[in-house]
């Protein structure tokens, strides 16, 4: 089974339990973000990635903005021929996966800063929760069990827009996104290994996830 097709398996066998933590709006504020243009935004990656991310992120000033040292920029740390970005649903999403059935798009950027990659996911779907089809991702980032996925999942579930909410593993947050018209969409940051300098890194973290947040919103 390849690693896409764990991620939805994973993701589509966690939506019930979620269901209950779902129904908040994704309210307060203005956006330019909205989910057909993300979709739009998406529909254009090609299908092998792109080398370059499509959306408005600075890393270097949202790591200055967090007070994070290093040199940033876009790509992983170690350069292996990998896209910078990639995209899934929207005109490539296939009947029985997350993004088909609650219809949306995920757009995927990595950067780096100093020594430590920073995978950026933004995803958008048409009802809430978006952030369901990135469970797998958030569990491989941050080492939570299925339990604490879940919990953790129904937080971000909660949150208003502009919100960050941090992994108890202190390296990963998301917050939820202020879309123009309906739907629903978060931005999902990771940053180094989980539990590694909190509770400073998770303040970092959040810091960093906010600052992304407001360039893309």
């Amino acid at each position: 089974m390849t690693h896409r097709r764990h991620r939805l398996l994973l993701a589509a066998l966690l939506l019930p339990a979620l269901a209950t933590g779902c129904g908040s709006d994704a309210g307060g504020g203005t956006a330019a973000l909205s989910l057909s243009g993300l979709t739009e935004t998406a529909d254009k990656v090609p299908d092998a990635g792109a080398g370059t991310c499509p959306l408005p992120y600075d890393i270097a000033a949202a790591a200055k903005t967090a007070g994070i040292d290093g040199a940033a920029g876009p790509g992983p740390v170690r350069d292996e021929g990998e896209p910078v970005a990639t995209a899934e649903g929207g005109k490539r999403a296939e009947a029985g996966e997350p993004l088909a059935e609650n219809p949306g798009v995920l757009v995927s950027c990595a950067f780096h800063i100093g020594g430590e990659d920073v995978p950026v996911h933004t995803v958008a779907t048409r009802s809430p929760q978006a952030l369901a089809p990135l469970a797998p991702v958030i569990q491989m980032l941050s080492g939570a069990s299925v339990d604490g996925l879940s919990a953790y999942l129904r937080q971000t579930g909660d949150a208003e827009a502009g919100d960050a909410v941090v992994t108890e593993s202190g390296n990963v947050a998301a917050v939820r996104l202020a879309l123009t018209g309906d739907g629903d969409a978060y931005l999902l940051v990771g940053l180094g290994e989980a539990g590694a300098g909190a509770p400073a890194r998770e303040q970092q973290v959040s810091d960093l996830a906010r600052a992304l947040a407001d360039q893309v919103g």
